[in-house]
């Protein structure tokens, strides 16, 4: 998976089509992503104890990671990511429009 936690992205598909976010949590499993501000989802909760009030949650639920795209910061969009082997025998990530090395934050 290319996508690691705090990066920024850009979703492609769904209902949140063209918002960007951090990346929250990775869940490579599943290969499923959690993005701040995307996807929310209605939880309905119940009182757990006697004087507690129930009611309806918004909260953020993970998308597959195959709709959103790291934003490059030289092309200010949604990229796709190149792996590339550095002379230290170390990984970098490269986006394939410019060729600009993504930092991971």
């Amino acid at each position: 998976m290319r996508i690691a936690k705090n990066d920024t992205v850009e979703v492609i598909a769904g209902n949140d089509r063209g918002k960007r976010g951090k990346v929250l949590k990775v869940f490579p499993e599943t290969n499923r992503v959690l993005v701040e501000g995307v996807n929310f989802v209605h939880r309905h909760t119940r009182p757990r104890r006697q004087g507690d009030q129930g009611g309806i949650i918004e909260k953020e639920a993970p998308l597959n990671a195959s709709n959103v795209l790291l934003v490059c910061t030289k092309c200010n969009g949604g990229v796709r990511v190149r792996t590339k082997v550095l002379t230290d025998k170390s990984k970098a990530r490269v986006c394939t429009k410019c060729g600009e090395m993504i930092e991971r934050r």
